[in-house]
């Protein structure tokens, strides 16, 4: 299946996990001491699609490879390193990229769908 949707369905995966760190850094907006944390997608993907890697321990162990913290623009009292403005940006954006994704994933399995069927 990975041959069909290519890098793509490795992609969505990454993404996913990307918007999961993204969400709990929102979660925990009010944490003491939390500190952010993002995942680079470009390093993961990268990680992901190496040859040696087995299907899905390579996404999973590309995604903890590829988490990094994230500095804090301001300077908190309490610790926490999350901006919840920020944070919005990052998820808007990353569920868009998810979306975009989804799309090209969907449009594989049409296509697919359309040849088996001959509709």
């Amino acid at each position: 299946m990975s041959d069909f949707l290519g890098i793509h369905g490795t992609a969505l995966a990454l993404r996913e996990q990307r918007l999961q760190v993204l969400s709990a850094n929102l979660a925990n907006a009010d944490t003491p001491n939390f500190k952010a944390q993002d995942l680079d997608f470009t390093s993961a993907l990268q990680s992901a699609l190496q040859p040696n890697a087995a299907a899905g321990d390579a996404i999973d162990a590309a995604a903890q490879g590829a988490r990094y913290a994230r500095p804090s623009s301001q300077p908190s009292v309490d610790g926490n390193t999350v901006d919840g403005e920020r944070e919005h940006a990052l998820f808007a954006q990353a569920a868009l990229e998810y979306r975009a994704s989804l799309t090209f994933v969907e449009s594989k399995v049409r296509g697919m769908l359309t040849a088996i069927t001959g509709q």
